[in-house]
C-alpha cells in the first residue's frame, strides 16, 4: 500500500513538472504612457499647469511695476516713509511667493497622485487580465531591466494597451 502511494505521489510530482507555465510580458512604461486616460489627464493638467504660470507672471509682473513705481517715488520721501513702504512691498512679495509656491506644491502632488492611481489602474488591469487568459506570470518589461529578452510573441503589451483602452472608452 505505502509503495503505491509512493508511486502515485511521484507520478502526480512528474506530470505537474511537465506542465509548461504560461508566461507573457508586457513594456509597462509603454501601457502606462500611451493609456489614453493618462493622455487626457495630461492634456487637462497641462491646462491647469498653463493656467498657473500666468497667474504666477501676471502677478510677478504687478510686484515689480509696484517695485519700479516705488523707486520713482523713494526720492522724493522720507527715509521712514521710505523704508515703511519698501517694507510694505518686501512683505507683500514674500506673502505672493509663500502663496505661489504652496500652489505649485498642491499642483505637483496632485499631478503626482493621479500618475501613481492611473499606474495602479495598469497594474490592476494587468493582474485580471493574466487570471482572466490563464497566465501563471506577466512579467514587467521596462528600463530597469526586468525583462531583459523576450520572444516577440510572448509580448503582450499591444493586446493589454488595446484592451485597456477600450474598457476606458466603455467606462467615460
Amino acid at each position: 500500500m505505502r509503495t503505491i502511494v509512493t508511486v502515485l505521489i511521484l507520478a502526480l510530482t512528474l506530470t505537474a513538472c511537465q506542465q509548461q507555465s504560461k508566461i507573457a510580458f508586457v513594456d509597462n512604461t509603454k501601457v502606462v504612457n500611451e493609456f489614453k486616460k493618462k493622455k487626457n489627464f495630461e492634456a487637462k493638467f497641462k491646462t491647469k499647469i498653463e493656467k498657473f504660470n500666468k497667474k504666477s507672471d501676471s502677478l510677478q509682473k504687478a510686484i515689480q511695476m509696484e517695485a519700479q513705481l516705488f523707486q520713482q517715488r523713494a526720492s522724493k520721501m522720507s527715509q521712514s516713509k521710505a523704508e515703511e513702504e519698501y517694507n510694505a512691498l518686501l512683505q507683500k512679495k514674500q506673502l505672493q511667493d509663500y502663496t505661489l509656491g504652496n500652489e505649485e506644491q498642491a499642483l505637483q502632488e496632485e499631478g503626482q497622485q493621479q500618475i501613481d492611481t492611473l499606474v495602479k489602474e495598469v497594474k490592476a488591469f494587468i493582474k485580471d487580465y493574466g487570471e482572466t487568459n490563464g497566465y501563471d506570470f506577466i512579467l514587467g518589461a521596462n528600463d530597469a531591466g526586468s525583462v531583459l529578452y523576450g520572444e516577440a510573441s510572448k509580448d503582450l503589451t499591444e493586446e493589454i494597451l488595446e484592451a485597456l483602452n477600450k474598457e476606458n472608452n466603455e467606462e467615460e
